[in-house]
């Protein structure tokens, strides 16, 4: 997440001082502009879309139990990773 937000404002301000500010590596940047992701933080990206749009949708009274079961319910084997 940090270097996608560093990717999106990278030609508005200095790359280094971008890195320094969420603390992470130059060279971290660089390698994952050229690595792809993977299978897994694809899958924990879209688990996470899943869990906020329900807690939006409950008007935030929904819980982690209950988002939890309905995202099984709805067949999200990945719910239960972790």
């Amino acid at each position: 997440m940090k270097y996608a937000r560093i990717d999106l404002q990278c030609k508005q301000y200095p790359l280094e001082r971008l890195c320094a500010a969420v603390e992470v590596s130059l060279s971290g940047f660089h390698r994952y502009r050229l690595e792809p992701e993977s299978p897994r933080a694809v899958a924990n990206r879209g688990l996470l879309t899943a869990i906020r749009a329900r807690h939006l949708e409950s008007d935030g009274t929904d819980g982690a139990p209950r988002i939890h079961r309905d995202l099984l319910d709805e067949g999200r084997s990945n719910a239960s990773s972790g």
